[in-house]
């Protein structure tokens, strides 16, 4: 596979928020140029267009999911860019239609439970980190799909 970017986010001043900044800082795949930011910002669509397959990581709340799910994402302009931050959809949408090209993509949500004033995980948000990596290999060396 051509380029690959992976981008976590989240706040990583907000315990298991920074989920997404941990597991980008934790992959170590030479062919993934990984970024970890707070926020999903417009000035990632320049990225994205360059990408051939994009994957996204950000944390839910285990009362959402208390397993790592990784879903197939496609451009959707619905969700409208409010201020300076997107969602992946929205985002992806932007690389579209300002570079006529979005990447293939997937969103890795990993679950949390302690979102308060912190900068530590908790033990289920670190076991979780440890699964997204994994997961994140299998889609980039073996090609593996998930649904």
């Amino acid at each position: 596979m051509g380029n690959i970017v992976a981008i976590g986010y989240g706040n990583d001043l907000r315990s298991d928020d920074g989920i997404g900044q941990r597991v980008a800082n934790t992959l170590q795949l030479s062919n993934v140029k990984s970024l970890a930011v707070h926020q999903l910002t417009p000035e990632l669509a320049e990225i994205l267009a360059n990408a051939d397959l994009a994957i996204f990581i950000d944390a839910c709340l285990t009362s959402e999911s208390s397993e790592v799910q990784v879903r197939s994402l496609s451009p959707n302009s619905s969700n409208i860019i409010t201020g300076h931050t997107a969602d992946p959809r929205s985002l992806l949408a932007l690389t579209q239609v300002l570079y006529g090209h979005c990447p293939t993509a997937w969103w890795v949500i990993v679950p949390g439970e302690d979102f308060t004033v912190g900068d530590r995980l908790s033990p289920i948000a670190e076991q979780g980190v440890a699964i997204a990596v994994e997961k994140i290999a299998q889609i980039v060396n073996q090609g593996k799909i998930y649904e």
